[in-house]
């Protein structure tokens, strides 16, 4: 039997008295271990080594849950007006709350969901006014289409702003107008100011992500209530849902 040193693995033999002496210790040591493994399993309880329960409980120590935004409803609050001005979908605020109709009480309070991530598309250098103001054009020209017909209006405004003859923010080329005429219809007759719902705001986030369904078109319109000649002149790239996605001649 050889005893090792931890450093540099010296070995020193023993001898043979001492052997026994150390085999009988062993033999000792490990009965009294199993025993007292055996104890602790019956008592439901579990063995760790001392770095692995030093590190679980520092571990424990540290982990703390992100407290939960609340509103304490006031007198004369809607769960409309909530979502608005906390700038979160109705849908999720009633979703977390648990609530099936929108009966709400002065003094409930009320969690409040996360509101939509913007990193991807600020680091674009686009504010979450420019991406409202973008979901509020959607919803205006395209409140009837499904989510790519969304997407596609959006990427539109997206593929005008990287264009050299379009202006360079999202709210001047909404609000460019030609010859005293508006751009877009919806900016002339109002109803741009019109809420967007939770369907708009993503259609204009993915659009901010870099998803285009029309393959980089400057122009769209509805062919069915369109009086204008000339943007029918315009290649036409593709058609989704009513509208048609044209480009420069």
């Amino acid at each position: 039997m050889f005893v090792y040193k931890s450093r540099g693995c010296t070995k020193y033999p023993l001898d043979s008295g001492k052997e026994d002496r150390m085999s009988k210790f062993a033999r000792k040591l490990a009965i009294k271990t199993a025993a007292f493994v055996l104890s602790a399993v019956i008592a439901g309880g579990s063995v760790a080594a001392a770095g692995e329960c030093a590190e679980s409980l520092n571990a424990q120590k540290g982990r703390s849950e992100p407290a939960a935004a609340l509103y304490k409803v006031k007198e004369g609050d809607t769960l409309y007006d909530i979502a608005r001005e906390h700038q979160v979908s109705l849908r999720d605020l009633m979703k977390v709350n648990n609530l099936s109709g929108d009966l709400i009480r002065p003094g409930d309070n009320l969690v409040l969901p996360e509101k939509i991530k913007t990193a991807k598309y600020l680091s674009r250098g686009i504010s979450r006014e420019e991406l409202m103001l973008l979901a509020r054009l959607i919803y205006a020209e395209a409140r009837g289409e499904d989510f790519e017909g969304q997407v596609a209006v959006g990427a539109v405004i997206l593929n005008r702003l990287a264009s050299p003859h379009f202006p360079k923010t999202i709210p001047e080329v909404i609000f460019q107008r030609c010859n005293r005429v508006y751009q877009f219809s919806p900016v002339a007759d109002g109803s741009i100011n019109l809420e967007p719902d939770e369907k708009a705001i993503q259609a204009a986030i993915a659009a901010l992500s870099g998803r285009d369904p029309t393959g980089g078109a400057l122009f769209f319109y509805n062919p069915e209530l369109s009086k204008d000649q000339w943007i029918r002149t315009l290649p036409v790239l593709t058609r989704i849902g009513n509208h048609v996605f044209a480009t420069c001649s």
